[in-house]
């Protein structure tokens, strides 16, 4: 295994962030570490980058322990964290030489080039990394944390900043890069984790509650609940819809568009169409959705 956790706890004084965890993830996996601030993330994130030990349990990374052999650790490891330091007065190939001595790196020009062609820092490089947007800021973090070519990537809010255009390359760019090495990401951002990653965990008040494939978490939230995305030809109150039998929630998303929650067995859009031709009402649009991973993690971890 890359990352292999057992009964790891982490306590601040009185404070737990961590209660008996226990996971592994292997070779060629993109995991997304998820959960709400102030679950445990970045507290596991650094111990398995030797940053701080645990306060009980074992953490390994490519069978090295993390407080017994922690520079055979931080061979195997890339890290990006949170808030990605950096030494604003460098230009960009400063900084990455700067990077390539610490880990003793042969030939560290060719490395350099290869990884601003993969990150994509190619019109960036000549400039101050105080001169760089956030964007480009993180793309120079994510090649200081590949430069040494790591069998593990750990990834914190990897996409923090970044435009569009720029979510869509680095997107790829973290699904190849797990083809080849193991790769733990946190992020707040669900469609990220639905995208790139193959398996989730979610921890809440230091706990796991829940790991596994990301399409089978999807299907933890309760097998009874329906949403349905329904647009009126005028304006609808929800008071009203939520009178109609079954409805639940109702939340307004636009012009004269509703998405609404069911608890019932049955499909809501029978009962909807119903109660529309009732009240005289036309029905533009009406579809089910399917059940999206963000409810599934508000459902844990609320």
């Amino acid at each position: 295994m890359s990352i292999e956790i057992k009964n790891v706890s982490k306590l601040y004084g009185k404070q737990t962030a961590l209660n008996d965890v226990s996971f592994s993830i292997a070779g060629g996996e993109v995991v997304g570490f998820l959960g709400p601030n102030g679950a445990g993330k970045s507290t596991m994130m650094k111990i398995i980058t030797s940053f701080i030990p645990p306060t009980e349990g074992q953490a390994t990374v490519c069978g090295f322990d993390v407080s017994t052999d922690p520079i055979e650790v931080r061979k195997k490891v890339g890290y990006l964290p949170e808030h990605n330091p950096l030494y604003l007065d460098m230009y960009v190939k400063e900084f990455l030489h700067f990077v390539a001595g610490v880990h003793k790196i042969p030939n560290p020009a060719q490395k350099i080039e290869e990884m601003i062609e993969k990150v994509g820092l190619g019109r960036e490089q000549h400039k101050l990394l105080g001169a760089l947007s956030k964007g480009y800021r993180q793309r120079v973090g994510l090649a200081q944390a590949m430069i040494h070519d790591p069998e593990v990537l750990i990834l914190d809010e990897p996409t923090s900043g970044l435009d569009p255009n720029q979510l869509v390359e680095i997107r790829e760019l973290i699904r190849t890069i797990g083809k080849e090495k193991t790769v733990m990401l946190s992020t707040h951002i669900m469609q990220e984790v639905e995208a790139i990653c193959s398996r989730v965990i979610i921890v809440n008040q230091g706990n796991i509650v829940a790991d596994g494939p990301t399409s089978e978490i999807r299907n933890l939230a309760s097998t009874n609940q329906q949403l349905v995305e329904v647009e009126f030809d005028g304006p609808v109150e929800a008071a009203e819809l939520l009178a109609i039998e079954g409805i639940e929630d109702a939340k307004h998303i636009g012009n004269n568009t509703w998405r609404l929650r069911s608890v019932s067995e049955i499909d809501p859009r029978k009962t909807i169409s119903a109660w529309a031709v009732e009240q005289d009402r036309l029905v533009l649009t009406l579809k089910r959705e399917e059940q999206r991973l963000e409810d599934v993690f508000h459902t844990l971890t609320k």
